[in-house]
């Protein structure tokens, strides 16, 4: 099996999520970002996705929009995302999702890019404008290079679609837990409950849910019914709050997983 797939069999053999983390590559250097990686991995991230910088990253909210930004600002390139991937080969073994939009993918050319995705040490891509109907060539370099795909899942998908979704996801489904874009929120979808157990009627596809997961309590609530909790937005924010004091960023990253984590433990 493949290192996703081990992943979420492991999920289900033990009844509990797999914790995945969001960060945008090169956020706010490329050094501190490496560092960021391994602070992540070391404090209990079990999936990471690395969101590839993107001048117009239309799925995503300000925190994300800024950190992506910082990254470009900073001179990261397409190139320095996969070496950043290969150096986080170097002490880990975690499934890496890249997190992207179809533009990155079709400028270097489609099956190219996959290739050397492939070869960086990438397990899956995400391709957050790219719809099923429209990614046949993906779907097909993917095939060929043995790289999973994630399709994305929204609370207004209709079960006729999330079959067809599910038909083409190799990796994992994302749901996103409410409209809109990424972001810290106060509260999970009220209806949560009931849209994934809806999901689930129609596929066994590994289910991850995330968009506005900031709390303990939100982790326990996903952890109740889903294959894992996507965290961005909360964990990004600890970088934003210390780019005058980036000695500061990982102490303030390990504490926020320290307490996001705790909510394994909660009952929902």
């Amino acid at each position: 099996m493949s290192r996703i797939q081990k992943t979420f069999q492991k999920a289900r053999d033990e009844g509990r999520a797999r914790f995945v983390a969001y960060i945008c590559a090169g956020d706010p250097d490329y050094e501190t970002s490496l560092e960021v990686a391994r602070a992540l991995i070391e404090s209990g991230t079990e999936v990471l996705e690395l969101g590839v910088p993107f001048s117009d990253p239309l799925a995503d909210g300000l925190t994300n929009q800024l950190a992506a930004d910082r990254a470009l600002k900073a001179g990261m390139t397409q190139e320095m995302v996969f070496q950043l991937v290969r150096d986080i080969r170097k002490f880990s073994e975690i499934p890496i999702v890249f997190y992207t939009y179809y533009n990155l993918v079709y400028f270097h050319g489609v099956e190219n890019y996959v290739k050397r995705a492939k070869e960086a040490g990438v397990d899956g891509l995400l391709t957050l404008d790219l719809p099923p109907e429209e990614a046949d060539d993906l779907l097909q370099a993917c095939t060929k290079h043995d790289l999973e795909t994630v399709f994305i899942i929204a609370p207004t998908t209709p079960a006729e679609r999330i079959r067809r979704i599910a038909g083409v996801t190799t990796g994992f489904l994302y749901y996103v837990s409410r409209e809109g874009v990424t972001g810290e929120r106060a509260d999970l979808a009220a209806d949560l409950e009931e849209r994934i157990a809806g999901i689930r009627a129609e596929t066994d596809v590994p289910l991850v849910v995330g968009f506005g997961v900031s709390r303990p309590e939100h982790v326990a609530a996903i952890n109740a019914y889903a294959d894992g909790v996507v965290v961005g937005s909360a964990l990004v924010n600890c970088i934003k709050r210390n780019l005058d004091q980036r000695d500061e960023i990982l102490p303030e990253l390990r504490a926020k997983m320290k307490d996001l984590c705790s909510g394994f433990d909660l009952k929902k």
